[in-house]
């Protein structure tokens, strides 16, 4: 807690009211992009393809057995296996392997870590990484987002890009490694 005993040390406010999230499981991909449109801006929207992918993401976000819920101690150093951007030098690190990555590469690596569950559609990214409005070349997406798989795997790290048909790409890790910096 801080001084006021309302927040804690990393800025949430234990005082303000919950707030509501939509958590949507369906298989189909059309009707989670509809979902998306329909719900667009009421609240925060979590979609999933089936109770797997879910159960993941909980358990994945419960901390660890015998953590004290009330300790929040200064954030441990990241594990060795999470993967780490650097912007400044524009480079990936992975344990003790780094790449170099363009700006266009850094951009959509970016861009996918700020929401990793998020699937991105290709006009999305588009204007998230080449900043251009309208344009519909999923040919430069699909391009660009080999060379990043190619380079996350030569540091050896289990992140990826992964198209989900009909809707577009998201970051995923098979192995559930941790994701830090942007």
């Amino acid at each position: 807690m801080t001084e006021d005993d309302s927040t804690t040390p990393d800025g949430f406010d234990e005082t303000a009211s919950p707030f509501p999230l939509v958590i949507a499981v369906t298989p189909s991909p059309a009707e989670r992009i509809r979902l998306a449109e329909r719900l667009d801006g009421i609240a925060p929207l979590l979609l999933v393809a089936d109770l797997d992918e879910l159960r993941r993401l909980i358990a994945a976000s419960q901390p660890p057995p015998g953590a004290a819920a009330g300790a929040r101690a200064a954030a441990p150093a990241p594990p060795e296996d999470t993967l780490r951007i650097d912007p400044a030098r524009l480079t990936a690190r992975c344990r003790n392997r780094e790449v170099s990555l363009t700006r266009l590469e850094h951009d959509l690596l970016a861009c996918l870590v700020t929401e990793p569950v998020r699937v991105w559609s290709y006009a999305e990214l588009h204007r998230s990484v080449w900043r251009a409005e309208g344009r519909q070349r999923t040919a430069d997406v699909q391009s660009l987002v080999k060379r990043l798989r190619r380079k996350l795997g030569q540091i050896g790290t289990g992140v990826t890009v992964v198209a989900v048909r009909g809707v577009g790409l998201r970051l995923t890790d098979h192995r559930q490694p941790r994701v830090s910096g942007a």
